[in-house]
Formats: structure tokens, sequence, C-alpha cells
């Protein structure tokens, strides 16, 4: 039967990734869904992704005939499309990818919960019309580590239960999402696949990532750069990473595996190797000065009196790296508790590790930064 696959976040660094693997399998074809505000600025974003992608005239030919873009939202009722549209995904439809996602620590949480739980209700939706018709295989769930919140220790592979609290909102709307896909799982029978990626960053191999998120701004500061040379003292603290190509890989073989679904994947880099910030800083000031960029001397101050120091000058900075540094107390708060992510058990059913930190941040913070000249 050929594939027919629905995915959300299509534009985002996981699905621009995804798709072309996606497109690997010749009898498959996809529906796009894409938030745009008319159909030009649909086609827009659609030819964004394919210069992204990097095709050649036979390859982007194909892609185009297998690929439908839909202008909606994750977050909508029915993804915001048409009845008839609706009607006719819901009768073919073989898998859901919902890669969708506003990783934005700050929402108020009304906001954050639209985002989180109500994209995941409409997929659910949309899986149990699939699974009426008789044609859902599989539907491949994209969470995160940070659902974990607060709770200590290492975090585990499984459903988490207890109460506990949050960091920021982000944190606190996927992991009630992610309890509704539970129940939903338990009283359907949905095949569903739960991914938890900790922080995606660039290819393993080239550095590519189609938007620099969060981890970019964070080495920004690392580096001292934006802060005058000023760093919290984080010297035990460690960063769990993970390149988008592994994230991007493990769905795609996820997606073809029937015995995958009830399962729970930590697509992270684990205990062992989650990178320590003080060696992350060193990767990151040596490449900034590779490429000619001019840093301060770094001195480490307490968290506290960072916090205050950073707070009283942030109304002289440029309101690029006051917007920053709104979100960099979130980064500390979040660091403060030396958690780690267990992904033992996924390793051992995937296969396969990520590749050493060490080796593809540096690749993608090349990347990063030659852009930046």
């Amino acid at each position: 039967m050929a594939k027919k696959i629905f995915v959300t976040g299509a534009t985002g660094a996981v699905g621009s990734a995804l798709i072309p693997l996606l497109l690997e399998e010749a009898d498959s074809s996809l529906w796009l869904l894409i938030r745009a505000e008319s159909a030009e600025n649909l086609e827009k974003r659609l030819k964004k992704l394919f210069l992204f992608w990097n095709l050649d005239q036979e390859q982007e030919t194909n892609a185009r005939h297998r690929i439908t873009a839909l202008q909606g939202d994750a977050d909508l009722e029915k993804f915001a499309l048409s009845e008839d549209i609706y009607a006719e995904i819901a009768r073919q439809c073989t898998h859901i990818i919902h890669c969708a996602g506003v990783v934005r620590m700050n929402l108020p949480l009304q906001e954050a919960r639209q985002h989180a739980l109500g994209s995941a209700k409409n997929v659910v939706e949309l899986a149990l019309a699939s699974q009426a018709s008789g044609t859902l295989q599989k539907v491949e769930y994209v969470s995160t580590v940070g659902v974990a919140g607060k709770m200590p220790g290492v975090v585990p592979e499984t459903w988490i239960t207890q109460p506990r609290s949050f960091h920021n909102t982000y944190e606190q709307s996927k992991a009630e999402a992610e309890d509704y896909i539970r129940q939903q799982i338990e009283l359907y029978d949905l095949p569903v696949t739960v991914h938890r990626p900790s922080m995606v960053v660039g290819d393993s191999k080239t550095g590519k990532i189609i938007h620099f998120q969060i981890f970019y701004h964070i080495c920004e500061f690392l580096a001292g750069r934006r802060t005058f040379g000023l760093l919290p003292n984080l010297t035990d603290a460690k960063l769990d990473t993970i390149p988008v190509d592994y994230v991007a890989n493990v769905l795609k073989w996820s997606s073809d595996q029937k015995d995958s679904k009830y399962k729970i994947f930590h697509l992270c880099a684990g205990p062992r190797d989650a990178i320590k910030l003080t060696i992350l800083c060193k990767i990151i000031r040596q490449i900034m000065r590779d490429q000619g960029f001019k840093l301060p001397i770094i001195i480490t101050l307490p968290i506290k009196f960072f916090n205050f120091i950073i707070n009283a000058i942030a109304p002289y900075l440029s309101e690029k790296t006051q917007r920053a540094i709104k979100t960099f107390p979130f980064f500390l708060d979040y660091l403060a508790d030396k958690q780690s992510f267990d992904n033992s058990i996924t390793t051992q059913i995937i296969g396969a590790r990520p590749t050493i930190p060490c080796n593809y941040l540096v690749i993608a913070l090349r990347k990063y930064f030659e852009a930046q000249d």
C-alpha cells in the first residue's frame, strides 16, 4: 500500500530535515500543513523549503508532483482546512507525523496550551478518523524531553505521570499535551510513537539547519560577546543536544515500524554524552576566534549576581540583545537542575547512538558563525 503521509511542522527544523527522507520512497505522497497568510505566502514558504533542500530540476519536479502544500494551522480545529480536503485526508491517510511546535519559553500559559494541547487534539481527531476509515498505520508525535519539568535526576523513557513543577510554560503545555496523547492511546489503541528530542542543532555532517534556533542564541551568550565577558558560574552544568538529522532519521525509521507503537524514544545525547558547558564555551570561543571575531575576557559570577548586573545594563543594549537576554533566565533555570535524560532503551532498539557532541557541535557552530560574517 502506497504511503500517504500528513506532516505538520514542515517548515521547522525537524520537518524540513525529515521530508527529503520521506520522499526517498518512490510511491509515497505527502500533505504538508503550512501556516500561511495567503496562497501567495504558502507558495513562498514552499519555495523556501525547496531552496533549502537544494534539489536538482528532476528531483524538484518529482517532489512537487508528490507534495501537496496545505494552507492551514496545526492549532486550529481540523487544521483550518476545508471540509472536503480534511475528509479526503481522513479517508486516505496512512501516516501522521506531527512535528509542529512553537518553542517559546515565555508565552502566557493559555497561549502555550493552544499551541501544544490544541494541536495534539487535532492530531488525535485526524488519527481517529483515519483509523475509522481503515487506512491509518502509524502516528509519530514529536514532544520534548522538557515534559519532565523539574523532575530531579535521570529522566526515564516512560510516561511521566507524577506531579511536578516546570521551568516555563512551554514545558508545562507540552507535558499536558503528552498526558492527553497517553489517555487517547489507552482509550482508542492508537498506533502512536512519542519522540522526545532534546535541544536540536544542525546536521551532524554539514551543520545545515533551516532556522538557527535557541541553541545558537545561547552560544552567543556563552561566548561572552553579548554580556561584555560576564558569565554565570555553571562549572558542573551540562547541555543535552541532538543533531537534526538523527531526529529525522529516527522519525522516518519509526514510521516504518509497527512494533514501535506505544513506545517513547528519547532523542538526545543522554547522561554519558551531554556536553559540559565549560567545554562548549571553549569550543564556541575557539571557532569565533578562528573566524576573526573579537572576544572579551571571560569573568564568571554567581548566578544571582550575574542576573542582577545583566538586568541593570539591559536598557543600554541593542533591541536584539535585549530580546535575547529575556530568554537567558529560562536557560539558566533549566541548567541549574543538573537534569539528564536516559536514552539507553532508545539506542538499544534503534541500534545506533548519536555521534559525539564535540564533533557535530563544532560543525553546527562553524555553519552558524559563517552565516554571521
